[in-house]
């Protein structure tokens, strides 16, 4: 039964390395539990076989009362910090680091290893005959506060170390919480709160949630927050030389693994975490490509850090650099910008997307965050608004990360002023004053000026001119900022009613130029109804929704009568499109727009309502692949359609036939899997023959 058990606890420890430290799992969670469980029960049953590094004791023991001091062996002293953003910290810290170790000009660049600067908590571990027994934090660097019992809960951190490990030692590293465990604990923690939980709240940020976690009083709930830990440094208590001072003394004792480098890969053979990105550079040059690097990668890693450290990795030259007011010489932390600040919410604007989005925004009073000066920051919706409960007045907390947009975080509801108000979303578009709606199910209020409103100007225009629109060639994007932007374009129809004098005021736009685009847009005024439809941007309203409508009403003035529950009988309409539809046309400023195209000339060919229903190929859907002989991709499409066909991008059981050319891929592997009929050019030409 004793060796049933020791057998259980190595066995659960080697596969609770590979899942938590390698991420790399060899057996199921049901076979891990079953052995769990089995140790479990022999322990109950036999407590004599319980041991300090058991699996088990990680879930989480008895509370307790308060936190025991713990006096540091070796001190727990911090690292010097360079806040410069440039590069200059780095390249001072390699000349201090020369100049100390008399090296001359000529020597061999200092080697170093570059690590993360991890925005946890520090964490002292203490090993005795390879067995976890106490676990202590910072505190004042002197004495910490013991707080083993929830750091027992932690899945990365070795219970039992190898034997190849020295019997008695000390690690040292920095327990966090990864981003993604942080946004589902705070998902939790709000079910929570809705479900009327009392006492909860939802946490600032990840090192904030992973402080809280390791100084719980009751290991339960610890073990219930999902902490992560890396390991990052190693002391020794030697019996010899007693004479020299802790750190000195730990630094002699780490004359056997010589480098820095070399205590790492030790720590991670021994099972612990190590940060996969730490790197052994040389020189100045090395530190600054390094601190390059991370600072690129810094918002794609799922952890947070707020620098990095740069060590010096030979031990001798450790020991040979010393100390100095309390901080290592041979070790400093180059900060990088503060990713979150407070400031005071000065204002609450909604402003207005390309799309007809609208969006809350904090008018901040200018802070500098994240390498910037920040004024504005985005509350994303209402509802998002509403769940920070963001006022003007609030004193809150920004976050900015890499290039992403500024936002905030938290309030400080200790600083709130009694008579600041609820934020609530505006019923009119702030810039046209057209109805602004929420629809069903979405987050977001949305202006629904659509072609008038002056804020979507730019993406209405694009979107209308684009090749499956009404295809206006020549006109791009940088020529549509100038023409908006210069006041000639206002709605749609203002483009029909450009001339060569108004193109000639433009920068960069030569006689030829000019000429091609007028010569374009009288092209476009040639379209079809379809193409029209789509081409007005309506939200939810694709090209085959487009398509659908032009079909069944034959018309645009049947389109924007269309009642809900005319609209609904159209194929493939739900409820979703027909209210917006709806919403479009019952603002007067769009119908307007549609009068004014129409009257600059655009045109197309319209038909009797429902009178294409009963055309050849009405209900069958049509998949195209390859290349075909003569026609085109779109030329094929159209001759679908045109015969009443849907043609869609991808095979399935509903799918009536594939036509399929030359280098025809997948799509005709699924067909034959499928049992679906294969047509070539002269199969497709014959089927929309009495069509055509």
């Amino acid at each position: 039964m004793k060796d049933r058990a020791a057998h259980l606890r190595q066995l659960l420890n080697h596969h609770a390395h590979r899942y938590y430290v390698l991420d790399d799992p060899s057996i199921p969670d049901a076979e891990y539990d079953r052995l769990f469980k089995e140790l479990q029960a022999l322990e109950a049953a036999h407590p004599e076989l319980l041991s300090p590094d058991s699996p088990t004791q990680r879930v989480g023991g008895a509370p307790v009362d308060a936190f025991a001091s713990v006096r540091h062996r070796v001190p727990m002293l911090s690292i010097h910090t360079e806040t410069d953003i440039s590069d200059l910290g780095a390249q001072a810290f390699d000349q201090r680091v020369r100049k100390q170790l008399q090296l001359k000009e000529n020597d061999a660049p200092v080697e170093y290893v570059a690590e993360l600067k991890f925005d946890g908590l520090a964490i002292s571990l203490r090993y005795l005959d390879h067995v976890l027994v106490q676990a202590a934090t910072r505190g004042d660097g002197e004495t910490g506060e013991d707080v083993t019992h929830n750091i027992r809960t932690i899945g990365q951190i070795p219970l039992r170390l190898p034997p190849q490990a020295p019997a008695e030692l000390e690690v040292r590293g920095e327990v966090y919480m990864r981003r993604n465990d942080f946004e589902a604990l705070n998902i939790r923690q709000r079910e929570r709160i809705a479900a009327g939980a009392k006492n909860e709240k939802t946490f600032v940020n990840p090192r904030n949630a992973a402080a809280g976690a390791v100084r719980q009083l009751d290991p339960q709930i610890a073990a219930q927050r999902p902490l992560s830990f890396f390991a990052y440094a190693l002391h020794f208590h030697p019996q010899e030389p007693q004479s020299l001072p802790p750190l000195e003394a730990t630094l002699w004792g780490l004359q056997h693994y010589g480098t820095q480098a070399k205590v790492l890969q030790c720590l991670k053979a021994w099972g612990f975490a190590v940060a996969e990105e730490t790197q052994t550079v040389t020189g100045a040059k090395g530190l600054v490509q390094f601190h390059q690097h991370i600072a690129g990668l810094r918002d794609q890693l799922p952890f947070d850090i707020d620098g990095v450290v740069y060590k010096v990795n030979r031990i001798d030259q450790q020991a040979q650099m010393g100390m100095v007011s309390r901080e290592p010489r041979w070790a400093v932390a180059h900060k990088y910008p503060a990713q979150e600040e407070l400031t005071t919410v000065l204002a609450i604007d909604v402003q207005v997307g390309r799309t007809g989005k609208l969006t809350p925004v904090a008018k901040l009073d200018p802070v500098f965050v994240g390498g910037v000066t920040v004024t504005n920051a985005t509350l994303h919706n209402e509802d998002e608004a509403r769940r920070k409960d963001v006022r003007v007045g609030d004193t809150v907390v920004v976050r900015r990360a890499g290039d992403v947009i500024p936002e905030v975080v938290s309030v400080v509801m200790e600083k709130r002023l009694h008579e600041a108000a609820i934020f609530t979303m505006p019923k009119l578009c702030p810039v046209c004053a057209s109805a602004a709606v929420r629809e069903e199910g979405e987050a977001d209020y949305r202006c629904t000026g659509g072609l008038f409103c002056s804020a979507q100007q730019k993406q209405a225009v694009l979107h209308f001119a684009q090749r499956r629109a009404v295809e206006i060639e020549d006109l791009g994007e940088k020529l549509v900022d100038q023409l908006v932007d210069a006041g000639l374009v206002k709605t749609l129809a203002d483009v029909y009613k450009l001339g060569f004098s108004h193109l000639a005021t433009l920068d960069r736009m030569a006689e030829k130029s000019a000429n091609n685009l007028l010569a374009s847009l009288e092209r476009s005024k040639s379209t079809t109804l379809p193409r029209f439809v789509f081409g007005l941007g309506i939200r939810h309203v694709g090209e085959a929704t487009a398509k659908d409508l032009a079909r069944h009403f034959g018309g645009i003035d049947a389109i924007m009568d269309a009642s809900v529950e005319q609209l609904l009988q159209v194929h493939d309409v739900g409820p979703v499109v027909a209210q917006s539809l709806r919403t479009f046309f019952d603002q007067a400023h769009n119908r307007e727009v549609v009068e004014q195209l129409r009257a600059c000339g655009v045109h197309w060919q319209e038909s009797d309502p429902q009178g294409r229903l009963d055309l050849p190929l009405s209900g069958h859907t049509y998949v195209i692949t390859g290349t075909l002989p003569t026609l085109s991709r779109e030329q094929a499409q159209a001759l679908l359609e045109e015969a009443g066909a849907k043609v869609a991008g991808s095979v399935s059981k509903k799918t009536t036939a594939v036509v399929a050319g030359e280098a025809a891929g997948s799509k005709l592997e699924k067909a034959a899997a499928l049992g679906i009929p294969v047509l070539d050019e002269a199969g497709l030409l014959a089927l929309v023959k009495p069509a055509t």
